[in-house]
């Protein structure tokens, strides 16, 4: 039980743009060497390079696959993929003589700082060698360091100006094993391979969308209207990064207001009329800042400077100008004090000391703390107190499953509306009275899943719509003019489901449309006058008719129990026998949602079939579903995941020989006990940010959840009363098992999953002299925020996946 309050600052949106974000090589035995390109894998990347009018069976391509290649040779190869102009003006070297056949394609190279000679010239007509085509490549290319740590057993054989290099080849999926060799004289048929994978026409077919529409930045998004109703203010990207904007209604232009540029803004409020908070970390460690700033860009003031401290929003004080209510961790890691921070001096001034134990606070509409929540991870009390100068006192306690998680008081500031499940199995919204100690009603409750939220009405003092989600979100309305006015909307977005941002008064309401296919348009309508306009699209760039369906679906596991998910299949495809991609969810106590998602529409548009399952422990379906997942990490949770894969191969949709297992966090963890406890099953594995150990997970959890301990412990399993199942569970005791490919990625400054979680599987099978290919940013915690890491991340994926499903 959490006391939940209405706070204005969006959640990180790194998840919102990855609701969510790889490259790699083989799992290869250390003493194989390089990898050579074999017969097979050699024409098909002849061909294709022959399609594309790269090869022309004359100036090259007619020598043998097995015949050294020329450095001319090469060189004609690679400017005819850039499409460079050949000059007429020479060769640029002098033993390049300009009848030599490479002789415009040496000073095109030359010209854009890709070919070099030494002292010798160039050397056309000698034979490549690997070191000197990993700089060609490396510059040709623009291949970066993408965070994969590569190193060779023979490095020092490499020579120093090409060292860099020749990793770069490693990262970007060019060259394999764990000896370079390089000196080796490249056949034409492993050039023919290397410019495939290099160009990227391994994953590039002519038919297939960028990556890089799917993993971009959002146009504009989070568009918040100022208390008067004059401004907006809305984030963008600029310089790379999420800024905040501002904008003035009948203005064209919108004033940049942040100047980030190391993160993206993690999400921002109004604090008055002239001034926004918002909050950000530093590289990935959410130790949120929140800061003040002016709408016309100045006055920027850290409100919250403290070192090792998380702030976290509780109340903005919308009545009360330069005010805002802060929690802080700064007196003591674990726990969160409330304190009333001055947006104009900075002034901060404690209101609320945590005795230790209290997990949340909530206001009333006057702004006065009155609500606190102590937990102990299993048992919880909700304490209230009549005015702050009152000591608190219980009103209920709830045991490990049972929620009471109060959300605001009552406009009269008597009672409170609350989410709770006690006496019942599912969530439901509830009235309950402090003075009682009773639910006085329960406003709305669903028989098959939780209830979750509800739209307050400030006009009306009342509650007028409650939300629950089965495969979609539904509204369950209580007013018949907010039902009225919500039926009109969406008959003016056919096709489309509706998010309401804001209502004021004046019924002029904001709202977000969106569907699987669209990450969704922002919109007013004026209900007075009928008139909808069109604000902004999130993600113009997407064309709706090329995504792919998200299919709600249901199977039942092998122990009965009905299992609820989607099921995304490439578009224009017949859904026989097809890669299948399985994505579990992180948490692991959340859940999958329809909606647009940019990484599972990325593997449709790539030929796979995605599954997504909401496995027992995933939240939304009642509490019995919520704690059939208790202490089965590994075990029945995994289960469901290996059910659904069994489930579409039995109906012939996935081929059972081309089946992969991606996540991240929980997701990531499950994606390591897939290739750990059902080797047979899967022919790859990606683990983002997944714990490999559960007792150095348990051992390293943040300080301000330690009050969840408890809870990890009755859900996940107690290191000394339960060891021997944390043992049997946790995939680093069983590396041995692994035998698919398996590539694992990591933020650094992960203050969730630690570094070490991947380290340590990476070197159990390191030991085991398999080598993994392992992404490792410097700069990010738990999930990528910064787009040019995304992108390093989504490119490796799509490479690492077709190199072991589609290959």
């Amino acid at each position: 039980m959490n006391a939940s309050h209405h706070s204005k600052l969006g959640s990180k949106t790194a998840s919102f743009l990855l609701t969510a974000s790889l490259a790699v090589t083989l799992l290869f035995p250390a003493a194989a060497g390089a990898e050579r390109a074999d017969g097979a894998q050699a024409q098909s990347a002849i061909v294709r390079l022959t399609e594309t009018g790269i090869i022309d069976g004359k100036t090259a391509g007619m020598s043998p696959a097995d015949a050294p290649i020329t450095r001319g040779q090469a060189a004609i190869l690679i400017s005819r993929a850039l499409k460079l102009d050949i000059p007429a003006d020479g060769s640029g070297f002098a033993d390049v003589s300009a009848d030599d056949p490479a002789a415009g394609a040496v000073n095109a190279l030359k010209q854009h700082g890709i070919m070099k000679g030494g002292t010798r010239g160039f050397m056309p007509g000698e034979a490549l060698t690997s070191e000197q085509m990993a700089s060609l490549f490396v510059r040709a290319f623009a291949l970066s360091d993408n965070g994969i740590q590569a190193r060779y057993t023979d490095q020092a054989a490499i020579a120093s100006y090409h060292q860099a290099d020749a990793v770069r080849l490693k990262q970007h999926f060019i060259v394999e094993g764990t000896a370079f060799e390089p000196k080796h004289k490249v056949t034409y048929g492993e050039f023919a391979l290397a410019l495939y994978r290099a160009a990227g026409l391994d994953v590039r077919d002519p038919d297939v969308i960028p990556l890089e529409d799917f993993i971009r930045q959002p146009a504009q998004l989070g568009f918040q209207v100022s208390p008067d109703g004059k401004r907006m203010a809305f984030m963008m990207p600029w310089n790379n990064r999420l800024n905040v904007f501002v904008k003035t209604f009948g203005e064209q232009e919108a004033v940049r207001v942040t100047n980030a540029t190391e993160r993206n803004i993690a999400g921002f409020a109004w604090e008055n009329d002239s001034k926004l908070i918002y909050a950000m970390d530093d590289g990935g460690n959410e130790n949120f800042r929140i800061f003040s700033i002016n709408t016309d860009g100045t006055g920027n003031k850290d409100l919250t400077p403290y070192v090792n401290t998380t702030a976290m929003l509780i109340d903005p004080l919308e009545e009360k100008k330069d005010e805002i209510l802060v929690g802080l961790n700064k007196r003591d890691p674990r726990i969160f004090d409330v304190y009333r921070i001055n947006t104009e001096t900075g002034a901060a001034q404690m209101v609320a000391e945590n005795p230790g134990n209290i997990t949340g606070w909530l206001t009333d509409h006057d702004g006065k703390i009155r609500v606190a929540v102590s937990s102990d991870g299993n048992v919880s009390s909700l304490l209230y107190r009549e005015t702050e100068d009152k000591p608190f006192q219980p009103l209920l306690t709830t045991e490990l499953g049972d929620t009471f998680v109060p959300v605001m008081f009552t406009y009269d500031n008597k009672q409170l509306y609350a989410v709770s499940n006690i006496g019942r199995d599912k969530t439901a919204i509830v009235q309950y009275d402090p003075a009682s100690k009773q639910t006085v009603s329960t406003i709305f409750e669903h028989a098959d899943v939780d209830v979750t939220s509800f739209i307050p009405s400030k006009k009306q003092q009342k509650i007028v719509a409650a939300l629950y989600e089965t495969e979609k979100v539904h509204y369950q309305f209580f007013d018949p003019d907010t039902k009225k006015l919500y039926e009109t909307i969406a008959g003016k977005v056919p096709g489309k489901d509706i998010i309401l941002q804001s209502m004021n008064e004046q019924g002029r309401v904001m709202f977000l449309a969106y569907n699987d296919k669209s990450m969704g348009t922002y919109y007013f309508y004026d209900s007075g006058k009928d008139l909808l306009e069109k604000i902004a699209d999130t993600a113009p760039w997407i064309d709706e008719n090329k995504m792919a369906d998200m299919k709600p679906i249901t199977f039942e596991s092998r122990d009965g129990l009905t299992i609820h998910g989607y099921l995304t299949l490439p578009k224009g495809k017949d859904p026989k026998h097809l890669p299948l991609v399985v994505n579990p969810h992180g948490g692991p106590w959340a859940r999958d949602s329809w909606g647009f998602n940019p990484e599972v529409q990325l593997l449709a548009n790539r030929g796979y079939a995605v599954l997504q399952v909401n496995f027992r422990g995933s939240t939304g379906y009642g509490k019995q579903f919520l704690d059939a997942g208790n202490k089965q990490w590994g075990k029945a949770m995994q289960n469901d995941l290996t059910d659904g894969v069994q489930w579409l191969i039995k109906e012939g949709v996935a081929d059972p020989d081309k089946v992969a297992i991606y996540g991240a966090s929980y997701g990531g963890y499950a994606a390591l006990a897939g290739l750990a406890f059902t080797p047979d099953l899967y022919a790859a594995g990606v683990s983002y940010v997944g714990p490999s150990n559960l007792f150095t997970l348990l051992d390293s959890l943040p300080p301000y959840w330690e009050s969840e301990r408890t809870k990890f412990y009755e859900r996940m399993g107690d290191p000394v009363k339960d060891k021997a199942l944390l043992e049997e569970v946790s995939p680093l005791f069983h590396a041995d098992q692994i035998k698919a490919p398996l590539f694992v990625v990591q933020g650094a400054n992960d203050p969730r999953v630690k570094q070490a979680e991947s380290d340590q599987i990476v070197a159990a099978l390191q030991k085991r002299g398999v080598e993994v290919p392992y992404m490792l940013k410097a700069n990010e915690g738990h999930g990528f925020g910064n787009i040019e890491n995304q992108l390093d991340f989504y490119r490796s994926l799509e490479k690492f996946l077709h190199r072991h499903l589609m290959e």
